[in-house]
Protein backbone atom coordinates (compact mmCIF):
# COMPACT_ATOMS: atom_id res chain seq x y z
CA UNK A 1 0.00 0.00 0.00
CA UNK A 2 1.76 2.90 1.64
CA UNK A 3 5.06 3.42 -0.75
CA UNK A 4 8.46 5.07 0.37
CA UNK A 5 7.80 7.81 -1.94
CA UNK A 6 4.51 8.57 -1.38
CA UNK A 7 4.40 12.28 -0.17
CA UNK A 8 2.20 12.78 2.83
CA UNK A 9 -0.74 14.89 4.31
CA UNK A 10 -1.50 14.53 7.95
CA UNK A 11 -4.60 14.89 9.60
CA UNK A 12 -4.33 16.28 13.39
CA UNK A 13 -7.32 18.83 13.39
CA UNK A 14 -7.37 20.11 17.06
CA UNK A 15 -5.36 17.42 18.79
CA UNK A 16 -1.19 18.34 18.17
CA UNK A 17 -1.58 19.14 21.78
CA UNK A 18 -3.50 16.09 23.02
CA UNK A 19 -2.76 12.21 23.69
CA UNK A 20 -5.13 11.51 20.91
CA UNK A 21 -2.45 12.81 18.75
CA UNK A 22 -0.24 9.23 18.96
CA UNK A 23 -0.57 8.31 15.66
CA UNK A 24 0.70 11.40 14.40
CA UNK A 25 3.32 12.02 16.72
CA UNK A 26 4.81 8.74 15.86
CA UNK A 27 4.42 9.23 12.52
CA UNK A 28 6.19 12.70 12.53
CA UNK A 29 9.17 10.97 14.35
CA UNK A 30 9.40 7.85 12.59
CA UNK A 31 7.77 7.54 8.79
CA UNK A 32 10.04 8.14 6.55
CA UNK A 33 8.29 9.26 3.71
CA UNK A 34 8.15 12.62 3.25
CA UNK A 35 5.42 14.42 5.03
CA UNK A 36 4.29 17.68 3.07
CA UNK A 37 1.98 19.02 5.32
CA UNK A 38 0.44 18.41 8.51
CA UNK A 39 -2.95 19.98 9.00
CA UNK A 40 -4.61 21.77 11.65
CA UNK A 41 -6.00 24.82 11.50
CA UNK A 42 -5.63 26.45 14.96
CA UNK A 43 -1.62 26.54 14.46
CA UNK A 44 -1.35 26.77 10.35
CA UNK A 45 1.12 28.84 9.56
CA UNK A 46 4.39 27.50 12.02
CA UNK A 47 6.34 24.55 11.60
CA UNK A 48 6.04 20.67 13.81
CA UNK A 49 8.97 22.08 15.60
CA UNK A 50 7.43 25.51 16.48
CA UNK A 51 5.19 24.25 18.68
CA UNK A 52 6.05 20.44 19.62
CA UNK A 53 9.35 18.50 20.38
CA UNK A 54 9.79 17.19 17.64
CA UNK A 55 12.36 17.70 15.65
CA UNK A 56 10.28 18.31 12.26
CA UNK A 57 10.50 21.55 9.63
CA UNK A 58 7.26 20.28 8.34
CA UNK A 59 4.80 22.82 7.63
CA UNK A 60 1.35 23.04 9.53
CA UNK A 61 -1.40 23.74 6.92
CA UNK A 62 -4.75 24.95 7.30
CA UNK A 63 -6.70 22.55 5.50
CA UNK A 64 -6.53 19.88 2.84
CA UNK A 65 -6.74 21.55 -0.34
CA UNK A 66 -3.28 23.54 1.32
CA UNK A 67 -1.71 20.15 1.67
CA UNK A 68 -2.81 18.62 -1.50
CA UNK A 69 -1.38 21.93 -3.08
CA UNK A 70 1.37 21.01 -1.65
CA UNK A 71 2.16 17.70 -3.70
CA UNK A 72 -0.06 15.35 -1.13
CA UNK A 73 -0.82 12.08 -2.62
CA UNK A 74 -1.68 10.04 0.80
CA UNK A 75 -3.75 11.61 3.74
CA UNK A 76 -2.92 9.79 7.05
CA UNK A 77 -5.59 10.13 10.16
CA UNK A 78 -2.92 10.94 12.37
CA UNK A 79 -5.75 10.99 15.44
CA UNK A 80 -6.91 8.06 17.72
CA UNK A 81 -10.31 9.13 19.48
CA UNK A 82 -10.94 6.85 22.11
CA UNK A 83 -12.74 3.47 21.23
CA UNK A 84 -11.30 3.61 17.36
CA UNK A 85 -14.58 5.26 16.05
CA UNK A 86 -14.01 7.55 13.29
CA UNK A 87 -16.00 10.65 13.86
CA UNK A 88 -18.89 12.16 11.65
CA UNK A 89 -16.96 15.40 11.34
CA UNK A 90 -14.23 13.50 9.51
CA UNK A 91 -16.03 12.32 6.62
CA UNK A 92 -16.28 15.05 4.52
CA UNK A 93 -12.11 15.36 4.46
CA UNK A 94 -12.02 11.56 4.03
CA UNK A 95 -14.23 11.96 0.78
CA UNK A 96 -12.12 15.48 -0.10
CA UNK A 97 -9.02 13.78 -0.30
CA UNK A 98 -10.68 10.30 -1.81
CA UNK A 99 -12.31 13.10 -4.82
CA UNK A 100 -9.02 14.70 -5.23
CA UNK A 101 -7.30 11.53 -6.06
CA UNK A 102 -5.54 10.92 -2.79
CA UNK A 103 -5.04 7.12 -0.67
CA UNK A 104 -6.33 6.75 2.72
CA UNK A 105 -4.19 5.25 5.96
CA UNK A 106 -6.49 4.74 8.33
CA UNK A 107 -5.73 2.88 12.02
CA UNK A 108 -8.59 2.90 13.96
CA UNK A 109 -11.22 0.00 14.59
CA UNK A 110 -14.06 1.65 11.81
CA UNK A 111 -13.33 0.32 8.60
CA UNK A 112 -13.41 2.94 5.74
CA UNK A 113 -12.59 0.62 2.28
CA UNK A 114 -15.74 -0.91 1.85
CA UNK A 115 -17.71 2.05 2.86
CA UNK A 116 -15.54 4.65 0.54
CA UNK A 117 -14.73 2.64 -2.28
CA UNK A 118 -17.50 4.46 -4.36
CA UNK A 119 -15.68 7.71 -3.64
CA UNK A 120 -12.19 6.36 -5.21
CA UNK A 121 -12.21 8.20 -8.72
CA UNK A 122 -9.21 6.45 -9.71
CA UNK A 123 -9.31 2.65 -8.53
CA UNK A 124 -6.16 1.82 -9.71
CA UNK A 125 -4.13 4.34 -7.95
CA UNK A 126 -6.16 4.51 -5.61
CA UNK A 127 -6.26 2.78 -2.39
CA UNK A 128 -7.50 2.59 1.19
CA UNK A 129 -5.46 1.06 3.52
CA UNK A 130 -7.22 -0.33 6.99
CA UNK A 131 -4.13 -0.49 9.03
CA UNK A 132 -5.97 -2.80 11.66
CA UNK A 133 -7.51 -5.64 9.47
CA UNK A 134 -5.81 -8.93 10.64
CA UNK A 135 -4.07 -10.56 7.82
CA UNK A 136 -3.88 -13.90 8.37
CA UNK A 137 -5.94 -16.41 11.05
CA UNK A 138 -2.74 -17.66 12.92
CA UNK A 139 -2.73 -21.44 14.72
CA UNK A 140 -3.05 -21.36 18.41
CA UNK A 141 0.46 -20.96 20.40
CA UNK A 142 2.51 -23.40 21.47
CA UNK A 143 5.21 -21.84 23.07
CA UNK A 144 7.75 -22.35 19.89
CA UNK A 145 9.57 -18.83 20.33
CA UNK A 146 10.54 -20.62 23.66
CA UNK A 147 13.02 -21.89 21.94
CA UNK A 148 14.62 -19.31 19.99
CA UNK A 149 18.45 -19.37 20.78
CA UNK A 150 18.26 -15.35 20.58
CA UNK A 151 16.83 -12.46 22.39
CA UNK A 152 13.16 -11.25 22.60
CA UNK A 153 12.22 -7.97 24.14
CA UNK A 154 9.43 -6.59 25.43
CA UNK A 155 8.33 -3.29 26.02
CA UNK A 156 5.89 -3.40 28.80
CA UNK A 157 4.14 -0.15 30.46
CA UNK A 158 1.97 0.93 33.23
CA UNK A 159 -0.44 2.50 31.25
CA UNK A 160 -1.60 2.80 27.47
CA UNK A 161 0.36 5.19 25.63
CA UNK A 162 2.91 5.37 27.86
CA UNK A 163 5.96 5.46 25.06
CA UNK A 164 6.07 1.84 24.44
CA UNK A 165 6.30 1.84 20.78
CA UNK A 166 8.62 5.35 20.66
CA UNK A 167 10.71 2.98 23.37
CA UNK A 168 11.62 0.34 20.93
CA UNK A 169 11.69 2.14 17.92
CA UNK A 170 14.18 4.47 19.35
CA UNK A 171 16.08 1.15 20.60
CA UNK A 172 15.90 0.36 16.73
CA UNK A 173 17.88 3.01 15.60
CA UNK A 174 20.23 1.99 18.54
CA UNK A 175 20.95 -1.59 17.53
CA UNK A 176 21.22 -0.42 14.24
CA UNK A 177 24.12 2.20 14.30
CA UNK A 178 25.59 -1.01 16.69
CA UNK A 179 25.50 -3.28 13.67
CA UNK A 180 23.15 -5.70 15.73
CA UNK A 181 21.09 -7.68 13.34
CA UNK A 182 17.78 -6.62 14.70
CA UNK A 183 14.13 -7.05 13.96
CA UNK A 184 11.24 -5.16 14.96
CA UNK A 185 7.56 -6.37 15.35
CA UNK A 186 5.18 -4.11 15.44
CA UNK A 187 1.65 -4.62 17.07
CA UNK A 188 -0.84 -1.89 16.81
CA UNK A 189 -1.64 0.59 14.11
CA UNK A 190 1.52 3.60 14.45
CA UNK A 191 3.64 0.78 14.21
CA UNK A 192 2.52 -0.92 11.51
CA UNK A 193 1.97 2.23 9.10
CA UNK A 194 6.02 3.44 9.76
CA UNK A 195 7.46 0.36 9.15
CA UNK A 196 5.04 -1.66 6.65
CA UNK A 197 4.25 -4.74 8.32
CA UNK A 198 3.81 -6.00 12.06
CA UNK A 199 -0.26 -7.46 13.05
CA UNK A 200 -2.82 -5.69 14.52
CA UNK A 201 -2.81 -7.23 18.13
CA UNK A 202 -6.52 -5.44 19.29
CA UNK A 203 -8.29 -6.74 16.02
CA UNK A 204 -7.34 -10.46 16.12
CA UNK A 205 -9.63 -12.76 18.37
CA UNK A 206 -8.87 -13.47 21.97
CA UNK A 207 -8.13 -17.18 21.29
CA UNK A 208 -5.76 -16.35 18.32
CA UNK A 209 -4.19 -13.23 19.61
CA UNK A 210 -1.04 -15.56 21.43
CA UNK A 211 -0.67 -17.10 17.96
CA UNK A 212 -0.64 -14.07 16.00
CA UNK A 213 2.27 -12.41 18.40
CA UNK A 214 3.90 -16.22 18.39
CA UNK A 215 3.55 -16.06 14.49
CA UNK A 216 5.47 -12.47 14.12
CA UNK A 217 8.28 -13.12 16.57
CA UNK A 218 8.62 -16.43 13.84
CA UNK A 219 9.36 -14.17 10.94
CA UNK A 220 12.15 -12.39 12.41
CA UNK A 221 13.94 -15.36 13.96
CA UNK A 222 16.96 -14.89 12.24
CA UNK A 223 17.81 -11.56 14.21
CA UNK A 224 20.16 -11.49 17.25
CA UNK A 225 17.37 -9.31 18.70
CA UNK A 226 13.28 -9.06 18.20
CA UNK A 227 11.93 -5.74 19.60
CA UNK A 228 8.52 -6.75 20.24
CA UNK A 229 6.01 -3.41 20.46
CA UNK A 230 4.08 -3.62 23.44
CA UNK A 231 0.09 -2.32 24.16
CA UNK A 232 -1.83 -1.83 27.35
CA UNK A 233 -0.82 -2.60 30.43
CA UNK A 234 -1.70 -5.41 32.91
CA UNK A 235 -2.03 -2.24 35.54
CA UNK A 236 -5.21 -1.03 33.23
CA UNK A 237 -8.81 -2.32 33.96
CA UNK A 238 -9.31 -1.68 29.88
CA UNK A 239 -6.65 -3.88 28.47
CA UNK A 240 -5.97 -7.53 27.67
CA UNK A 241 -2.94 -7.31 25.91
CA UNK A 242 -0.15 -7.81 27.86
CA UNK A 243 -0.60 -11.18 28.31
CA UNK A 244 -0.92 -12.74 24.64
CA UNK A 245 2.74 -10.37 23.91
CA UNK A 246 4.16 -12.63 27.17
CA UNK A 247 2.95 -16.15 25.84
CA UNK A 248 3.12 -15.40 21.88
CA UNK A 249 6.87 -14.12 22.27
CA UNK A 250 8.43 -15.48 25.14
CA UNK A 251 10.52 -12.89 25.73
CA UNK A 252 14.18 -12.68 27.14
CA UNK A 253 13.90 -9.29 28.16
CA UNK A 254 11.08 -6.71 29.36
CA UNK A 255 11.87 -2.94 29.27
CA UNK A 256 9.28 -0.80 31.34
CA UNK A 257 7.89 2.12 29.99
CA UNK A 258 6.04 5.13 32.19
CA UNK A 259 4.87 8.63 32.22
CA UNK A 260 6.93 10.39 34.40
CA UNK A 261 4.66 12.87 35.43
CA UNK A 262 2.01 10.73 36.44
CA UNK A 263 1.11 8.52 39.63
CA UNK A 264 -1.78 7.21 38.46
CA UNK A 265 -3.76 6.12 34.74
CA UNK A 266 -4.87 8.92 32.74
CA UNK A 267 -8.33 7.05 32.39
CA UNK A 268 -9.57 5.92 35.08
CA UNK A 269 -7.60 8.53 37.24
CA UNK A 270 -8.29 6.21 40.34
CA UNK A 271 -6.17 3.58 39.29
CA UNK A 272 -3.15 4.44 41.55
CA UNK A 273 0.19 3.41 39.78
CA UNK A 274 2.11 1.20 42.18
CA UNK A 275 5.52 1.13 43.25
CA UNK A 276 7.20 0.15 40.28
CA UNK A 277 9.60 -2.00 41.68
CA UNK A 278 6.94 -3.87 42.77
CA UNK A 279 5.09 -3.57 39.44
CA UNK A 280 8.54 -5.08 37.84
CA UNK A 281 8.38 -8.13 40.34
CA UNK A 282 4.74 -8.77 38.67
CA UNK A 283 5.82 -8.50 35.22
CA UNK A 284 8.90 -10.58 35.66
CA UNK A 285 6.86 -13.47 37.30
CA UNK A 286 3.93 -13.18 34.97
CA UNK A 287 6.29 -13.17 32.21
CA UNK A 288 8.44 -16.65 33.47
CA UNK A 289 4.86 -18.25 35.30
CA UNK A 290 7.79 -19.75 38.10
CA UNK A 291 10.44 -21.21 35.83
CA UNK A 292 7.98 -22.71 33.07
CA UNK A 293 8.67 -19.72 30.55
CA UNK A 294 12.29 -17.99 29.80
CA UNK A 295 13.48 -15.95 32.80
CA UNK A 296 12.60 -12.42 31.47
CA UNK A 297 14.14 -9.36 33.34
CA UNK A 298 13.68 -5.99 33.24
CA UNK A 299 16.43 -4.76 31.78
CA UNK A 300 15.46 -0.93 31.73
CA UNK A 301 13.32 1.59 32.35
CA UNK A 302 12.09 3.86 30.00
CA UNK A 303 10.89 7.49 31.18
CA UNK A 304 8.58 9.91 29.40
CA UNK A 305 9.58 12.95 30.72
CA UNK A 306 8.02 15.28 28.31
CA UNK A 307 5.94 17.30 30.40
CA UNK A 308 9.09 17.65 32.72
CA UNK A 309 11.86 20.25 32.72
CA UNK A 310 15.58 19.62 32.78
CA UNK A 311 15.85 19.80 36.12
CA UNK A 312 12.72 17.39 36.91
CA UNK A 313 13.32 15.18 34.26
CA UNK A 314 17.21 14.24 35.74
CA UNK A 315 15.84 14.67 39.32
CA UNK A 316 13.35 11.57 38.41
CA UNK A 317 15.74 9.62 36.40
CA UNK A 318 18.06 9.52 38.95
CA UNK A 319 15.31 8.77 41.61
CA UNK A 320 13.75 5.34 39.97
CA UNK A 321 16.74 4.57 38.67
CA UNK A 322 18.37 4.22 42.65
CA UNK A 323 15.02 2.81 43.70
CA UNK A 324 14.61 -0.22 41.31
CA UNK A 325 18.27 -0.37 40.82
CA UNK A 326 17.56 -0.74 36.69
CA UNK A 327 19.28 1.51 34.72
CA UNK A 328 16.74 4.42 33.84
CA UNK A 329 16.19 6.87 31.33
CA UNK A 330 14.34 9.00 28.48
CA UNK A 331 15.29 7.12 24.97
CA UNK A 332 14.09 10.23 23.21
CA UNK A 333 15.54 13.57 25.65
CA UNK A 334 19.06 11.74 26.55
CA UNK A 335 19.09 8.51 23.75
CA UNK A 336 18.91 5.14 23.95
CA UNK A 337 22.80 3.84 24.83
CA UNK A 338 21.89 3.63 28.61
CA UNK A 339 18.69 0.74 27.89
CA UNK A 340 20.76 -0.69 24.95
CA UNK A 341 24.51 -1.42 26.71
CA UNK A 342 21.81 -2.99 29.70
CA UNK A 343 19.89 -5.05 26.94
CA UNK A 344 23.76 -5.91 25.82
CA UNK A 345 25.55 -6.86 28.69
CA UNK A 346 22.78 -8.38 30.43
Amino acid sequence: MLQPHHKIALYMEGNLFSDYGKMGFGVLRYLLNPIVGVIDSGSAGKTIDEILPIPSKTPIVPDLESAHALGAEVLILGIAPSGGKIPQQWYPIIEEALQRGMSIVNGLHDLLAERMKAHVVNPKDQWIWDVRVPQFVPPIASALCADLPNNRVLFIGTDMAAGKMTAGLELLKWFRKKDQKVGFVATGQIGITITGAGIPLDAFKVDHACGAVEQAVLEQKDNDWILVEGQGSLLHPGSTATLPLMRGSCPTHLVLCHRADLNHLRQPEKIKIPDLKAFVALNEALASVCGTYPQAKVAGICLNTMNLNEEQAQEIIARIGDHTGIPTTDVVRYGAEAIGQALING
